[in-house]
């Protein structure tokens, strides 16, 4: 029988190089993302649900209203200004396009598009964390007042299509 004996310096080297760090999954769009985006002319998604980094948002008034439609031909469009103060509509060009990292993200570019995301340029990258005809989920970092940046998860599905629990706290 063999007797290992381990000392104060094994145990370090044991978790400082045993234990490799997760690797983040990076998702490969399909070869029809565009598609699956657009539809054939074009597409309306829904949010399903919103995550403020790990919190679940409640989705009252203006975001059970809202909507994004993206049509084959490159341009995209919000449903905003169709919703009593809901704010103004955003349209843009959006593109799938690949980090040096190989993440997909969707570039939204347009003139108001810094104005109403509150940042600096006119353009915004959204991680594709999953693409398919039935379900999108991007990420990305917004700031807040308090000049703050957070990590929003958003989950969209087809307009139609039959949720349970979006404004789950009432």
């Amino acid at each position: 029988m063999v007797i290992f004996r381990f000392n104060w310096l094994t145990y370090v080297v044991i978790i400082l190089f045993g234990c490799e760090k997760p690797q983040e999954y990076a998702f490969i769009i399909p070869k029809n993302a565009k598609q699956m985006l657009s539809g054939d002319s074009s597409k309306t998604w829904i949010l399903a649900k919103k995550f403020n980094n790990k919190t679940r948002m409640n989705m009252e008034g203006c975001f059970l209203k809202y909507s994004q439609t993206f049509r084959f031909n490159g341009t995209m469009k919000d449903n905003a200004e169709e919703n009593r103060g809901c704010g103004e509509t955003l349209e843009a060009t959006w593109k799938f396009v690949k980090s040096p990292d190989k993440k997909y993200y969707l570039k939204l570019e347009g003139k108001k598009v810094g104005e109403l995301l509150n940042i600096e340029e006119d353009f915004k990258y959204f991680k594709i964390l999953h693409l398919s005809d039935s379900i999108m989920q991007l990420q990305y970092y917004h700031k807040q007042f308090s000049n703050k940046f957070t990590q929003i998860t958003d989950y969209w599905v087809p307009e139609g299509t039959k949720l349970k629990d979006r404004n789950f706290h009432w």
